[in-house]
C-alpha cells in the first residue's frame, strides 16, 4: 500500500471476511445469542483513529448486556428491528435509526423481529470498563413497567 495507508473493509452480507468474527463477551450470563466484529479502529494503520466502529448482531430473540459506561455511543441500527432500553424507558428501534446513548445510561438492546439486529456501535478509542447495574439499580430500573417487563440481567 506504500504510504498511504487508507483502505477499504469490504462487506458481504452483515460480515467483513478480513475481520474477526468475535464472541461478544467471554464471561458471564446476562447476555444472549450475540456476535461483534471491529471493522476500524483495531487493524493494522488504523491507530490514527481516535474512535472503534464496531458491528454489533444480536439474533432473534437475543439481547446484549444491560450495562452503563462513563463514555457516550453512538449507533446506526443497519439491519432488522428491536428494542432498546434507555434507563428508564423502552424504545422501537429500526433500520437507520440513530441511538445516542449519554455516559451513565443503563442500556440494553433486544432483537424482536424474525431477522437479526445489527446496528454499528462507535465509541471512543480510549473508554471506561462497562459497569454492570446493582441490586439498587436493577429494583429502580423495575419501577418502570415496559422496562420490568423487558429487561434481562
Amino acid at each position: 500500500m506504500g504510504d498511504n495507508a487508507s483502505k477499504i473493509v469490504r462487506a458481504n452480507n452483515y460480515r467483513w471476511n478480513s475481520v474477526d468474527l468475535r464472541e461478544y463477551k467471554t464471561e458471564g450470563s446476562h447476555f444472549k445469542d450475540i456476535t461483534r466484529q471491529t471493522l476500524l479502529g483495531e487493524g493494522d494503520g488504523e491507530q490514527a483513529l481516535n474512535a472503534l466502529t464496531r458491528y454489533f448482531e444480536v439474533q432473534p430473540g437475543g439481547y446484549s448486556t444491560l450495562e452503563k459506561h462513563e463514555h457516550t455511543h453512538s449507533v446506526i441500527i443497519i439491519r432488522g428491528a428491536g428494542e432498546v432500553i434507555l434507563e428508564d424507558r423502552v424504545e422501537p428501534v429500526g433500520l437507520h435509526d440513530c441511538v445516542y446513548i449519554a455516559p451513565n445510561t443503563f442500556h440494553q438492546f433486544h432483537a424482536t423481529s424474525e431477522e437479526p439486529l445489527g446496528f454499528l456501535c462507535i465509541v471512543d478509542r480510549d473508554r471506561d470498563r462497562p459497569q454492570l447495574p446493582s441490586e439498587e439499580d436493577l429494583e429502580r430500573l423495575r419501577q418502570t413497567e415496559a422496562v420490568a417487563s423487558r429487561l434481562k440481567a
